[in-house]
């Protein structure tokens, strides 16, 4: 397996492992609780990373945490569970399926990344496909909730650009940088969702079980694999592997609640996967050059110069 095939599929781990999010929401946690739900998934896992690690922000990365964290955690997991509470979980998916569209823009305005006709219409594609896995006819359409997804999807995909821009500090590991942005996300959750929600509801052992997931399968190691696997793909690459959350969510609710699977649904799902394999596929990397012959002083007593030449589409 070539080093860009396990970065990616490492990375997918994480779509995968969301993809239950809807059906814990729905089986497991306390109904009508969007933030403190988001709070629950979001500053325990970040609390834990901090502990593991040991390492707090430097300088300019207080500002950068807060950013990242905001938009990939803070903003993003309130608004979507308010998506998962108020739509049916096939159009929230629809709605949430439009964020690589999101990053291609975003990462054409500040990554430099200039958007082709091949990733727009992978983009489309995959959109189109989970559309058919999950989209059912006479579905409601709460403007309120298709709103809140439309948000988080800009939320995330905001996260992923700047995220991939400004990288993380020398010496820091994907770990720490993720339990800095889960903390910070988690605090900016921390102050509203008293404000709006009141106190905490009273948990059952199924909650805690829910919420115990979340933080840590759904959430830290999650995340960890997420970011660290934007650092070493592209923008576009990485958010294409978005649709293996709502083609999971469909295996989900047909293996563990029982909901059917048509012919649709299948191609749907087909067209969905193909559509995140394409997007997988970037171009080949350029020729090595041929070596340049070196007059150093060390060649002129014999010794050989060696150079080393690594031609890479995947930043380490």
């Amino acid at each position: 397996m070539s080093r860009k095939a396990a970065v990616v599929a490492l990375t997918a781990l994480a779509p995968i492992s969301w993809g239950s999010t809807y059906f814990v929401t729905t089986e497991f946690l306390p109904p009508d609780r969007p933030l403190f739900t988001g709070l629950m998934r979001a500053l325990p896992a970040g609390l834990l990373l901090l502990a593991l690690t040991r390492k707090l922000p430097q300088g300019a990365w207080w500002w950068k945490s807060a950013v990242l964290g905001a938009l990939n955690i803070g903003a993003f997991f309130p608004l979507l569970f308010l998506a998962a509470y108020r739509l049916p979980g096939g159009v929230a998916a629809v709605v949430g399926s439009v964020g690589p569209l999101f990053v291609v823009g975003l990462a054409a305005l500040f990554l430099g990344e200039k958007p082709t006709v091949k990733t727009l219409l992978t983009a489309v594609t995959a959109a189109f496909g989970v559309s058919l896995v999950v989209l059912k006819a006479g579905a409601a359409f709460d403007m309120v909730g298709v709103l809140a997804g439309l948000l988080s999807s800009l939320s995330m995909s905001a996260g992923i650009v700047f995220t991939k821009r400004w990288g993380r500090p020398e010496g820091v590991g994907a770990l720490a940088l993720t339990g800095w942005q889960l903390t910070a996300g988690g605090l900016v959750i921390l102050s509203i969702a008293f404000l709006i929600e009141g106190a905490p509801p009273v948990l059952t052992g199924t909650n805690l079980a829910g919420y115990a997931y979340l933080a840590l399968g759904n959430t830290a190691i999650s995340y960890f694999l997420w970011f660290r696997g934007i650092e070493r793909l592209s923008a576009s690459s990485a958010t294409l592997l978005g649709p293996l959350s709502p083609i999971t969510a469909a295996v989900i609710g047909w293996a563990a609640l029982g909901q059917a699977l048509g012919p649709v649904q299948v191609l749907g799902m087909a067209i969905a996967f193909g559509a995140t394999l394409v997007g997988q596929m970037g171009p080949r990397p350029p020729k090595a050059p041929a070596p340049v012959e070196s007059f150093s002083s060390t060649e002129r007593n014999g010794q050989e110069v060696s150079m080393d030449l690594e031609v890479s589409g995947v930043r380490r």
